[in-house]
C-alpha cells in the first residue's frame, strides 16, 4: 500500500509541478506501476479501455475533419461579427455557447471536439494569433466552460452520472433532472460562468479585431454536406444515448472511423498523424489509470476514511460543516480526479449526514461545486483535452485553475451555502 501511495504521489506531483512533459510522466507511471507490481495490468492500463480515452481520440479526429473540410471557418464566419466587438464579449460568448451545447449533447469530450475548431477559426478571423494570450484564453474558455458549468446539468457531466448512480445504488435515492438544475444552475452554472469570464479576461487579455459582416460564403460543398450529415447523426445518437444504450464513446469512435475511411472519409493518413495529439491521449489514459489503481488497491478508501476522522463536523456549526465537506471533496479530487470523487464520497454520505446533522440528499448534492472546480488541470480530463487541442501549456492551465478555485471558495461557496439554505436543503 505504501508503495502504491508513493508511485501515485510522485505521479501527481510531477503533473502538478509540470517538471516533466505530461506524457513522459504518464509513461513513467505505467512503467513504475508494472515493474513494482502495485496493481494488475487491467487497473494500470484501464484508462485505454475507458470510454473517456476513446472520446478523446475520437474528438481529435472529428476536430481535424471539421477544420479540413472548412466547416470551422464557415461557422466562425457567422459568429465573428457578433462576438468580435470586444474581448469580454468573445470570452463570454464562447462560454455561453459551451454551456448551451451541454443541454443537448451529453459528452464533455464531444462538445470540446466540436467547439475547439470553430473557436480556433473564430480567433484567427478576429486577428488573434495561435499561441497568443488571447488564443490560450479562448481555448481554456472552451475547456473550463464545458466541464465546470455542465456540472449544473445532470446528464451532461460524467461525475454527475457517477454520483447519481452511486446514490441510487447505495441509498435508493433518485436524483431528478429539474431539481438538480434548479439547485445547481444558479451558482455552478450562471455565477460560475460570470466568474470564469472575468478570470479569463484578467489573466489572458486580448484585443480582437472587430469583424464586419463580410461577403457571403460560397455554397456548401459536397464534402461539407457529408460531414454535416455525419455530425448531425452523431449528435442525434449522443442526445438519445439513454434510449438506445450505446455509449457516446463508441458513437464517436464510429464517426471517427468513417472520417478516416479511404474515398468516403475526410482525413488522409498524413493528416491523421499530424492532427491527432497522442501525447494528450496518453496523458488522459494515465489519469484514468491512476484513479483505477487508487480505487482498486483500497488506497482511496483509506484516504477517505482518514479524511473523515479529521473533518470537523458538528450539527451546531452548519456553515463550518458545509465548508468542511466541500474541502473534503476537493481533497479527494487530488487522488481520484473528478470522475472518481463521487464514487468515493457518495457511499460515505450517510456517515457525513449523521455527523453534520444535514439531510442525506443535501450531503450528496453539495459535492458538485467542489468536484466541478479542479485545483489542477489533470483532475478534469475534458480540460486536459481542450489544452491539448489548443496547445495550451500546463503553466497557463494551472494559473487559471488556481485563480478560479480561489475565487470560487471566496465568492461562490458562501452563495452556494445560502442557496441550499434558501431552498430548505439544510
Amino acid at each position: 500500500m505504501w508503495l502504491t501511495a508513493l508511485v501515485v504521489t510522485v505521479t501527481i506531483l510531477l503533473w502538478a509541478s509540470a517538471r516533466l512533459p505530461e506524457f513522459i510522466t504518464a509513461l513513467l507511471f505505467f512503467a513504475a506501476a508494472m515493474i513494482l507490481h502495485i496493481a494488475p495490468a487491467a487497473s494500470v492500463f484501464g484508462g485505454f479501455a475507458s470510454s473517456a480515452f476513446w472520446l478523446v481520440l475520437s474528438g481529435f479526429i472529428l476536430g481535424v475533419a471539421i477544420r479540413k473540410v472548412g466547416l470551422a471557418d464557415r461557422l466562425a464566419h457567422a459568429l465573428a461579427p457578433r462576438l468580435s466587438a470586444s474581448w469580454p464579449r468573445m470570452v463570454a460568448g464562447t462560454i455561453i455557447i459551451s454551456y448551451l451545447l451541454a443541454f443537448v449533447m451529453p459528452s464533455n469530450m464531444g462538445r470540446i471536439a466540436l467547439l475547439m475548431p470553430v473557436i480556433g477559426a473564430l480567433a484567427k478571423q478576429s486577428g488573434i494569433k495561435e499561441g497568443s494570450r488571447g488564443w490560450v484564453g479562448l481555448a481554456l474558455a472552451v475547456g473550463f466552460g464545458t466541464f465546470q458549468l455542465s456540472a449544473s446539468i445532470l446528464p451532461a457531466n460524467v461525475p454527475n452520472l457517477v454520483m447519481s448512480g452511486a446514490a441510487e445504488t447505495a441509498y435508493h435515492l433518485r436524483l431528478g433532472y429539474m431539481p438538480w438544475l434548479f439547485l445547481q444552475a444558479p451558482v455552478v452554472g450562471l455565477l460560475k460562468g460570470v466568474l470564469l469570464t472575468l478570470c479569463i479576461c484578467w489573466l489572458f487579455p486580448a484585443r480582437p479585431n472587430a469583424v464586419a459582416h463580410g461577403a457571403r460564403l460560397p455554397a456548401l460543398s459536397r464534402e461539407e454536406w457529408r460531414l454535416i450529415i455525419l455530425l448531425l447523426l452523431t449528435l442525434m445518437l449522443w442526445m438519445t444515448d439513454s434510449q438506445h444504450g450505446i455509449s457516446p464513446a463508441w458513437i464517436g469512435l464510429c464517426a471517427a472511423c468513417f472520417c478516416l475511411l479511404p474515398r468516403v472519409g475526410f482525413i488522409s493518413s498524413e493528416a491523421f498523424a499530424s492532427g491527432v495529439n497522442f501525447r494528450t491521449c496518453l496523458y488522459v489514459a494515465a489519469i484514468l489509470g491512476v484513479t483505477a489503481v487508487v480505487v482498486d488497491s483500497g488506497l482511496g478508501n483509506i484516504i477517505a476514511q482518514g479524511l473523515l476522522h479529521i473533518t470537523p463536523l458538528d450539527p451546531a456549526t452548519p456553515f463550518v460543516n458545509f465548508v468542511s465537506l466541500s474541502a473534503l471533496t476537493s481533497a479527494l479530487n487530488f487522488v481520484v480526479t473528478a470522475n472518481g470523487v463521487p464514487a468515493m464520497f457518495t457511499p460515505m454520505a450517510q456517515s457525513f449526514a449523521t455527523a453534520s446533522g444535514f439531510p442525506l440528499d443535501s450531503v450528496v448534492m453539495l459535492q458538485v461545486l467542489a468536484y466541478a472546480t479542479p485545483l489542477l488541470p489533470y483532475q478534469a480530463s475534458p480540460i486536459v483535452l481542450a489544452m491539448g487541442l489548443g496547445k495550451v501549456s500546463a503553466r497557463d492551465g494551472l494559473r487559471l485553475c488556481l485563480l478560479v478555485a480561489l475565487a470560487s471558495i471566496i465568492l461562490l461557496l458562501p452563495l452556494y451555502y445560502g442557496w441550499f439554505l434558501l431552498l430548505g436543503y439544510l
